[in-house]
């Protein structure tokens, strides 16, 4: 058997079902990307940079945080983004991705339980993997059935801590998961919440704090803001109680090991919190263009969800891909998402409006959507 045979063999099968995924250029027009505020290509973060580049800040970091790459502008942005989220302390890491599995790697203990929402980002999944705990899934925004899996749990025996862990805002289908009631649960059986605000922040709360800002200063809340969606660059936050933190640079495989985020970034990160917290205009006009794509897209199909994220599901992979491609061919950037990404059966178009789109677009891909599901 040559030597990489089984891997094109595997890569032969998943063409086979659609589900091979290829990179392919950004054309035409966004109706792909969570640059939801239109940031991302912004001038206003192009000057940051260069400004930032013009007073001395290193676009590397030459090292680990617990090295030589400790840069002040790591920690000017983690004090700022503690003030701005009101939260006792932040920590900076190079992804969302990173981030998340680095926090429930890391705090969750011997003896403690992760439930998680069973439709919890990958980046959650890998971390659960190598905590030092269990993990229990329950129904999808169902603070009912977290309630019940905790209490067995605690039945069976179970005496550390729970940890609770969603996202505020789903990536795939744009729903909102209901935080109050969670975090009644969380104090009823003494556990923590982590919640990932990737989807939420900067584009809902005051000043664009997401979803979960209304939890700020609960000790027991851990919050993940992720900075290359609506913000525009690159990283995440960490936001957290000091001890946390204080843990997390002493025992995050993720965060010890990994060379420090590029200062030039934090610096850039640090120019679009304060852009992005000044930035009500920038979510008005986000939310009108949202509710206009729902009135528009809603006929067809799309769940008019309330968020930046209107899927349409399709069933089918095959399906959905066909259609995507379709679309592309017409100057549309929608993409088809197949499983294991979404559930079987579920394979749809995750159309997302940002404020790179105007109301003419969508109504141009609108006409084009219901011509190519003819």
């Amino acid at each position: 058997m040559p030597l990489l045979s089984r891997y094109a063999d595997h890569l032969d099968g998943l063409k086979r079902i659609a589900r091979l995924r290829s990179l392919n250029p950004r054309t035409g027009l966004d109706f792909a990307s969570n640059d939801y505020l239109a940031l991302a290509d912004s001038d206003a973060l192009r000057d940051a940079a260069r400004a930032a580049l013009e007073r001395g800040v290193p676009t590397g970091s030459g090292g680990s945080r617990l090295l030589r790459g400790n840069h002040p502008e790591h920690a000017t942005l983690e004090a700022e983004a503690a003030t701005l989220f009101g939260a006792q302390a932040a920590l900076f890491f190079g992804s969302g991705f990173a981030a998340n599995a680095a926090l429930l790697a890391t705090l969750p203990q011997t003896g403690d339980h992760i439930f998680h929402d069973a439709l919890i980002h990958a980046s959650s999944h890998d971390g659960m993997r190598l905590a030092r705990c269990a993990a229990t899934g329950f129904a999808h925004n169902d603070p009912d059935a977290a309630d019940r899996a905790i209490a067995a749990w605690r039945r069976d025996g179970g005496t550390g801590t729970p940890w609770i862990a969603v996202e505020s805002l789903y990536s795939m289908d744009g729903d909102r998961a209901p935080l109050t009631d969670l975090l009644a649960v969380a104090r009823r059986h003494e556990a923590m919440l982590a919640i990932d605000e990737a989807h939420a922040g900067g584009v809902f709360g005051p000043r664009g704090t997401g979803l979960a800002a209304g939890l700020a200063g609960e000790e027991r809340v851990v919050r993940l803001v992720t900075l290359g969606k609506a913000y525009g660059c690159e990283g995440a936050l960490l936001l957290l109680p000091a001890v946390l933190r204080d843990m997390l640079v002493n025992r995050a495989r993720g965060f010890i090991f990994s060379t420090a985020p590029s200062p030039l970034m934090a610096a850039v990160a640090r120019a679009s919190l304060a852009l992005v917290a000044g930035g009500d205009a920038m979510r008005a006009e986000l939310t009108e263009l949202v509710a206009y794509a729902g009135e528009r897209l809603e006929p067809l199909g799309a769940v008019a969800s309330g968020s930046s994220i209107l899927p349409l599901i399709l069933g089918e992979d095959a399906r959905a891909m066909a259609v995507a491609e379709a679309l592309q061919r017409r100057g549309f950037d929608v993409r088809g998402i197949r499983p294991p990404t979404v559930p079987a059966g579920t394979a749809r178009l995750r159309i997302a409006v940002t404020r790179n789109i105007d109301r003419a677009a969508i109504d141009a891909l609108a006409d084009a959507l219901k011509e190519s599901m003819a």
